[in-house]
């Protein structure tokens, strides 16, 4: 998640020198306020790196489901019909 903390609440900025195309920077000074490019990237570099980590989480998340599938599936089984005669006894 993004920082709660505004751009000017950081305790430390440092100048760096990037390169940009002249498409992307031309985009940038389009959205970005009038000497606001800085804050832009910095915003737009933590959101990227916030979404990367949650699509990471996600991926795992999904690889591992997949791996487990077959076991979860004998589980399952296994154990159906002792839920099924529990609940039906409870009914009785």
């Amino acid at each position: 998640m993004i920082s709660p903390h505004t751009y000017e609440e950081t305790a430390v900025h440092r100048r760096i020198n990037i390169t940009l195309s002249e498409d992307t920077l031309a985009l940038l000074d389009r959205v970005a306020s009038k000497g606001g490019r800085s804050r832009l990237i910095d915003e737009a570099v933590r959101y990227y790196i916030d979404e990367k980590g949650r699509s990471e989480l996600k991926k795992r998340l999904k690889e591992g489901a997949i791996r487990r599938a077959a076991h979860d599936l004998q589980l399952t089984e296994e154990w159906f019909p002792l839920e099924e005669e529990s609940w039906n006894a409870g009914r009785a």
